[in-house]
């Protein structure tokens, strides 16, 4: 973070030499401000926490916790710049908004919203995805749009005859905030199959859909349907006078900022992490954890575990998506603050997670025979339709709190490394894996066991933190450079060319230790399922 007291700064913020990054994740709303010196210097930081909410079997967000959610972070951060230098900033060089992929967000001829928004958590799209896969070719996972609107058909919801726009939810804002309906092809790519020598949405697969539903889509095609698919560093539009009423409704934004296309977090992932180029990859973990990977080939078969996506360019990649991530081990972590405040030793949250991190440290490499399943959403690599978070132990195993949080932090990577492991029996190459998201903030924990579970390297770089937020913000920041450069270009050349990185290379007893973890949490899942069943 810069040190707040250069003139220069205040002079660069006052003139819209910056770029603005807006990143809704699944837990937090977070906006950051870099700076236009190539590097993209963090300058200043705003967030608004907000959560999902489960209503009638469905998870979703309501529009208006969103929009109040982006004014929130917007003015946390004007709040920090002022109190970092002194002035409010009222342009910017350029804005990029990123969000958690996928969803259903359908809007009729008159741009209302028809149902709820139908976030990427839910798991309710089974006949769909199976049905699109066998048509496809492809696999299409549970919580893609395009599932979300085909079971809605297969449902013969009476919504349905009245769609006439879907987008997903950082499509949705960028509409909003421009008036345009394009979307990035990283985010278009977790809406429908995306072909990598136009990238654009396959033209062979969308006809093959249109034939499917015929009349059940009464009015329409799918293509019709889409946002435009734009590749990083395509004009996207400008900043409107409502755009910048709803972001600052104190009036001080001026319209007229130009946009990047928005962008998926998993994209703006790989862009934190300079993984756009092949043969890279990341790890994000979040509410949901995913590892992407950049293929230099195709995948020869089709995998339930893998989804083919790609970069904010266009590239291939496979990725592996869990829905759940680090919300149980958030609520552990809790339950620990709550008992040291109990005993009178109140401990701040980042404190909690610091202690009990180091603590797993000293835990078995096989955590003692101790088992954590994290979901609290059904995750499909696992086969569960619904989620049942559960810790689990056998009599003889050893229970201590190194070994509880051990099993904890394993349990975050539990469902991904069975993912993982179809990737390694296609023969994809890696070269090197990063990893970013709050979890990675205590140096030397998360990580190490992460390089344990994979077997590879894992780096961990200053943005790790910051995350997508910061990733869009680069991509914000591209739009001026892209004219001379491609984007692994201008990562390399620029913005990571001075990165510092931590690197941790996989320590054997933990490679061995997860791998017996795994071995038995894969057993486990029998008493998730029964779970299920039975609650």
């Amino acid at each position: 973070m810069h040190d707040g007291a250069d003139g220069t700064t205040r002079d660069a913020i006052l003139a819209g030499r910056t770029a603005l990054g807006i990143e809704l994740g699944s837990t937090r709303i977070k906006a950051c401000l870099v700076a236009d010196d190539g590097a993209a210097t963090v300058l200043a930081v705003g967030s608004h926490e907000w959560e999902n909410r489960f209503v009638d079997r469905v998870w979703t967000y309501s529009l208006d916790d969103v929009w109040s959610g982006i004014r929130s972070a917007y003015a946390d951060l004007v709040a920090d710049v002022t109190r970092r230098y002194g002035v409010r900033p009222e342009t910017f060089g350029a804005i990029g908004v990123s969000a958690m992929m996928h969803g259903y967000l359908a809007f009729d001829a008159a741009d209302e919203l028809l149902v709820p928004f139908r976030t990427w958590r839910n798991t309710t799209t089974g006949p769909a995805a199976t049905e699109l896969t066998d048509l496809f070719g492809t696999n299409i996972p549970l919580r893609w749009s395009i599932a979300h609107l085909h079971q809605a058909i297969l449902d013969e919801e009476p919504h349905v005859p009245q769609v006439r726009f879907l987008t997903t939810l950082a499509g949705y804002v960028h509409w909003r905030l421009t008036g345009r309906k394009v979307i990035g092809v990283g985010d278009a790519s977790g809406m429908f199959p995306i072909d990598a020598a136009t990238r654009d949405y396959d033209a062979e697969l969308l006809r093959r859909y249109d034939a499917l539903v015929g009349d059940r889509l009464p009015g329409a095609s799918l293509a019709g349907l889409l946002p435009e698919a734009l590749v990083a560093g395509r004009p996207a539009g400008e900043l409107t006078s409502e755009g910048a009423a709803l972001l600052d409704p104190s009036g001080a934004l001026r319209p007229g900022i130009p946009l990047c296309p928005p962008e998926g977090d998993a994209g703006t992932g790989m862009v934190a992490t300079n993984s756009v180029a092949p043969r890279t990859g990341n790890v994000s973990a979040g509410t949901s954890i995913f590892a992407m990977v950049v293929l230099d080939r195709a995948l020869e078969s089709v995998h339930h575990e893998i989804d083919v996506v790609t970069t904010p360019a266009g590239d291939l990649v496979a990725m592996v998506h869990c829905n759940n991530g680090a919300s149980e081990l958030a609520a552990w972590a809790g339950m620990f603050g709550r008992f040291a405040a109990a005993a009178g030793t109140p401990v701040d949250v980042d404190a909690v997670f610091d202690v009990l991190f180091r603590e797993a440290l000293e835990g078995e490499a096989d955590a003692g025979g101790l088992l954590a399943y994290n979901h609290l959403a059904g995750e499909p690599i696992a086969g569960l339709s619904e989620g049942r978070p559960l810790f689990v132990r056998t009599p003889d195993s050893s229970l201590t709190l190194a070994n509880f949080m051990r099993a904890q932090l394993y349990g975050v990577f539990g469902t991904l490394s069975l993912g993982m492991r179809v990737l390694s029996g296609e023969g994809v190459a890696l070269e090197r894996m990063f990893a970013h998201g709050g979890m990675f903030r205590t140096a030397g924990v998360a990580q190490r066991f992460l390089a344990g579970a994979l077997d590879a390297p894992v780096a961990v770089g200053e943005s790790a933190a910051e995350g997508g937020a910061w990733g869009i913000a680069v991509l914000a920041a591209y739009l001026s450079a892209a004219p001379d450069t491609d984007l692994s270009g201008y990562l390399n050349d620029r913005v990571f060319r001075n990165a510092t990185l931590d690197v941790v290379e996989p320590n054997p007893e933990d490679v061995a230790g997860f791998s017996a973890f795994l071995d038995h949490y894969r057993a486990g899942l029998a008493v998730e399922r029964a779970a299920t069943e039975a609650l």
